[in-house]
């Protein structure tokens, strides 16, 4: 089963590309590599995800390019945590608050 690394404080630089190859010179087999973008602007967010390949120790990896710089700018690397598949809950404009028992002042 393949391992996913969160790679955190990338260079706005950074691409799939780019990150792949940090992966890889650091003596790790890549699956995939990915620089999440905004939606909005297409610019790139600042992080992304490397997924390991099959057999690639996640913990070695981990500790091994976490505080690694790559266009001057150390990275954070940790494991990825799943994906949250829930939306949000609650009334989104009352900050999730019922204000309903409050009493009114006219």
């Amino acid at each position: 089963m393949a391992s996913k690394l969160y790679v955190g404080n990338l260079p706005h630089s950074a691409t799939d590309t780019s990150v792949g190859e940090f992966v890889t010179n650091a003596g790790f087999k890549v699956a995939s590599a990915v620089v999440i973008k905004d939606k909005m602007t297409g610019q790139p967010r600042g992080f992304g995800f490397v997924e390991l390949a099959e057999g690639e120790n996640l913990q070695e990896a981990v500790g091994t390019l976490n505080g690694q710089a790559l266009d001057g700018r150390p990275l954070t690397v940790n494991e990825a945590r799943p994906q949250r598949t829930e939306g949000f809950s609650g009334n989104r404009r009352g900050g999730g608050r019922d204000r309903s028992s409050r009493p009114r002042n006219y």
